[in-house]
Formats: structure tokens, sequence, C-alpha cells
């Protein structure tokens, strides 16, 4: 199987990553999905972690043209595919790669929630 590879991404997945890239430390809050894309409008929230004395600017890749995409992003990309609308609240970026996600799904009848990778026609409903 071949490694998805930046150049066959969309323009909003490119974007995406872009941003991941450009943030290096931080999170990303609020990222609306349509149709299984990331959209920016409204735009989101993005809030970048400083250390001092550390570096603190955009990731080397961002200048490549084209590359093999880690495990994470392939995972996220994945994750919003799966997504016909909704909201991810927050994606967590170290290194400039997506580290942790916060969704939110809705509650179901008898108290008990279901994860959105129990049943994969549930995910529509994430926001």
């Amino acid at each position: 199987m071949n490694e998805p590879t930046k150049s066959s991404l969309s323009a909003a997945q490119t974007q995406l990553v872009e941003l991941f890239q450009a943030l290096n430390f931080g999170r990303v809050e609020a990222l609306q999905v349509n149709h299984g894309q990331p959209t920016f409008d409204p735009p989101r929230r993005v809030i970048q972690k400083l250390k001092f004395g550390g570096e603190n600017g955009p990731r080397a890749e961002i200048g490549y043209g084209d590359f093999h995409l880690k495990h994470g992003v392939v995972e996220l990309l994945e994750l919003i595919g799966g997504m016909e609308q909704g909201e991810i609240r927050t994606i967590e970026i170290r290194f400039g790669l997506p580290f942790t996600v916060e969704l939110e799904w809705p509650h179901h009848a008898g108290g008990v929630c279901t994860s959105p990778d129990a049943n994969p026609n549930e995910k529509e409903g994430l926001r």
C-alpha cells in the first residue's frame, strides 16, 4: 500500500497540514468539518505555545514541496473524512503534528455514550 503524500491531499487538507507545521506547538480549536473536509469559515481559533529559549518558529517541512505523511496526520484526516458535518473541538499540535483530538458526540438514550469509532454510521453526528 502506498503511503499518502502531501501532494495527494485536497486543498483544504493541505491548508490544515501547513497550519500544523506553521504552529509547531499549540492547538487548533473549533475546526469545522463539512462533507469530510476541514473548513476554515468561520475562521478556527489557533493558540500557539511558546517556550522561552526554544525554537518557536515553523517546522522546516512547511517549505517542502512533497513528503510522506506521518501516521498521526493520516489518522486525523481519516477521522475528518468520516465526518459528514461537525466540529472538532481541539487538536493539540506537537512538533507540527496532531497529538490529541477532542471530539464531542451526541448522548444516546440509556445513558451510554458510544465512541464514534463504535458505529461508523454515527460519525455524521460528531461535533
